[in-house]
């Protein structure tokens, strides 16, 4: 709710990531990546810059998972039936993760080019 106190609102955030969690298979994949490029991060030993980088792209394609989600949630909510306009705006925000993890790969490409040359 509106103006809650700091522990409800996070409260309301874990919730959410719960429920995206045991019900979204794309953002369990998007984690299970990220986990596996622990192992690949300290074999490489990259720059701390890097480890800013990756973690960052993380979190960004992670939350983009959680905005299509929502988004598809919500659509879904409100116009239950097939329309192309809901079709529509659930592709674009599929578009949006996979941009993101486009970039996620191309900054991760640049941090093994760097580390490894």
């Amino acid at each position: 709710m509106k103006n809650s106190d700091f522990t409800t609102r996070l409260g309301f955030a874990l919730h959410g990531i719960r429920s995206a969690w045991r019900h979204e298979r794309s953002l369990r994949s998007q984690a299970y990546i990220a986990l596996a490029l622990v192992p690949l991060m300290l074999w490489l030993q990259p720059q701390p810059l890097w480890w800013a980088v990756v973690g960052i792209m993380v979190v960004l394609v992670l939350a983009a998972e959680l905005f299509n989600t929502a988004l598809e949630h919500l659509a879904d909510h409100l116009h239950p039936e097939q329309h192309p306009a809901i079709g529509l705006v659930k592709d674009c925000a599929a578009g949006a993760v996979l941009l993101l993890s486009l970039g996620a790969l191309w900054a991760a490409a640049w941090m093994v080019i760097d580390t490894l040359f």
